[in-house]
Order: C-alpha cells, then sequence, then structure tokens
C-alpha cells in the first residue's frame, strides 16, 4: 500500500471512530437513568447539558458535561495512535513522499475532533437528533489548538458574565471561532515558518464548518434572541 493510501486509510478510520463515539449522547442516556425520560421530549427539546441543567438537575448536568467533553478527548488520542501505528512500518518511513509525523497528527486531531462534534450533533444511534455540539467543540477546540481554546473561552465566560444567557456566548463563540484559528495560526505559525498556506487553510476550513454546524442547531435561539426572548440561566429561589 502506498503513503497517500496509508495516510487517507489512516484519517478516515480516525473520522469514523470519531463520529461513533460522538453519537454516544450522555444527556439521553443519563436522563433516561433518572428518570425513564427522553430528554429531546422535555425542555427545550435539545439533548445537551443546558436542557438537561434546566429539565434534569445539577449533577446530570455536569456528568454530560464531562462525558461529552471527554467522549471528544478519547477520538483525538485515539486518532494519534492510529497514526502512530499505522506509520511505525520502515518503509513508509523512508518512503520519499511520507509526510511529517507532526503534521500528520495535527490533520487527524481535528479530522476526529470534527467528526466527534458531527456525531454528537447528528447521532445514529438516536434517529440522527442529538444535541447542539457546543461541549464536544469546545473539547475539540481544546486538543487542537489550545491558542484557539484560551481565546474562545475568554469570549464565552465574558459574555456569559455580561448577560448569563449560554445561547448568546455560543453562537458568539461559533462565529469568532474561525476568525481566530486564521488570526492564530497565520501570526503566530504561518509568518514564523512553522506551518504552510495548506495547513492554515485546513485548519480554517474545518473551524468554519464546525462554527457554521453549531450556528445551524442554534437557529431557533438566534431567533429567540433577536427578539429578546431567550432566557438567561438564573439561580433557583429557594
Amino acid at each position: 500500500m502506498s503513503t497517500q493510501a496509508v495516510i487517507i486509510l489512516a484519517l478516515v478510520i480516525s473520522a469514523i471512530i470519531g463520529y461513533l463515539l460522538g453519537g454516544i449522547n450522555w444527556a439521553i442516556i443519563l436522563t433516561k437513568m433518572v428518570q425513564r425520560k427522553d430528554i429531546r421530549d422535555q425542555g427545550s427539546g435539545n439533548a445537551g447539558m443546558t436542557n438537561v441543567l434546566r429539565s434534569v438537575g445539577k449533577l446530570p448536568a455536569l456528568l454530560t458535561f464531562v462525558g461529552d467533553f471527554l467522549k471528544c478527548v478519547l477520538a483525538v488520542l485515539l486518532s494519534q495512535l492510529i497514526v502512530n501505528w499505522m506509520f511505525m512500518s520502515p518503509d513508509l518511513l523512508l518512503s520519499p513522499d511520507y509526510a511529517p509525523a507532526g503534521e500528520l497528527l495535527r490533520y487527524a486531531r481535528y479530522i476526529a475532533g470534527a467528526a466527534c462534534v458531527v456525531g454528537h450533533i447528528f447521532p445514529v444511534y438516536y434517529g440522527f437528533r442529538g444535541g447542539k455540539g457546543i461541549v464536544s467543540a469546545a473539547a475539540m477546540i481544546a486538543l487542537t489548538d489550545w491558542r484557539v481554546f484560551l481565546a474562545v473561552i475568554l469570549t464565552f465566560g465574558l459574555l456569559f458574565l455580561w448577560k448569563k444567557i449560554i445561547s448568546l456566548a455560543s453562537v458568539s463563540c461559533a462565529a469568532l471561532y474561525p476568525v481566530y484559528t486564521f488570526l492564530i495560526v497565520f501570526l503566530a505559525d504561518c509568518r514564523r515558518g512553522f506551518c504552510g498556506l495548506r495547513y492554515l487553510l485546513f485548519a480554517t476550513g474545518i473551524s468554519l464548518f464546525i462554527g457554521a454546524l453549531v450556528l445551524f442547531k442554534h437557529r431557533a435561539n438566534i431567533g429567540r434572541l433577536m427578539r429578546g426572548e431567550e432566557k438567561p440561566i438564573v439561580k433557583s429561589k429557594k
């Protein structure tokens, strides 16, 4: 098998594993364990942490967050193991068209992480009706570029502290994610010779895809935000 074929196979396997792991929806699983109900029939109908918080409780919401975050971590880590394992052959390492391991590992992280987010939003196990991908996307960003993650999480925190509306912070970060990716990779990496135009376009393209997908899933929230109807997260009165 040629080196290019091995590269494609490694990335395809990473994408498949990422998608299948992403489809494990902890909001649905935990709500059925606690209430014997489908979270998609409650509250906003979204199979995600915020709806679990409002409809089920704080502990299930926390466990949903942890589960959705860790499944993306696992998907990305497995992609790294797959690439390393498939390129252990001396014939591949000595091939003239062999891709540098560091560069290929970065591509695999993006592909596995993006596939996990897609799996979370459109899970094959649950009739392709999943969540909105915020927590899994956050894990993907953290594992692909920690600098972009810091910019995104700072933006999220400031907006949430200001308005106390998770959807507002989420859609703002989704819109800014590709902008942050392009600026940070271009200014910090490309201009210093650490990466080429191909990687810049790839990273920006993936971040644009994920950002657009999250915005699409939040289209109802965006409508409510524009009408001033979106509810903030407030402390319950005892």
